[in-house]
């Protein structure tokens, strides 16, 4: 005996749902598209993160250093005030003033080696005349 259906059921159903025993593909489809579109928005979101820190590369080494604590601390804190503050310090452009600092210092190491040894050669004369006067006047 042939069993009726149930009027309540519909002769065709939609492609969408699955016959009883076989996997879901619309599910399987709409789970590989939510972790693409998460690890494309991820992806896009730390591109962002990483623009002031690209930026500031070409710059000092202390500026860099400052510009990446920023961008990190706004990548933890979701704060974006400290993006920003590492972006407008990105787009700055320090003086340098290490290098002549170092220049200053180096010359001023050369003068006062010459000096020391300009001292010692005059030190060394005025003892030598201070021996020879200092015998000649006891007797």
């Amino acid at each position: 005996m042939a069993e009726k259906m149930n009027p309540a059921v519909v002769d065709h159903l939609p492609s969408f749902i699955p016959v009883p025993g076989h996997s879901d593909w619309l599910f399987n489809a709409v789970v590989v598209f939510l972790l693409i579109v998460v690890l494309v928005v991820g992806n896009l979101y730390f591109q962002l993160h990483a623009v002031p820190e690209r930026m500031a590369h070409r710059t000092s080494k202390v500026q860099i250093e400052i510009v990446a604590v920023l961008a990190l601390i706004s990548l933890f804190t979701h704060n974006h005030i400290y993006w920003i503050i590492g972006l407008l310090l990105a787009m700055i452009e320090f003086p340098d003033f290490s290098t002549p600092m170092s220049s200053i210092a180096q010359s001023l190491e050369r003068i006062s080696s010459r000096e020391s040894s300009a001292l010692t050669d005059e030190d060394a004369a005025a003892t030598d005349a201070e021996k020879i006067a200092g015998k000649g006047e006891g007797i």
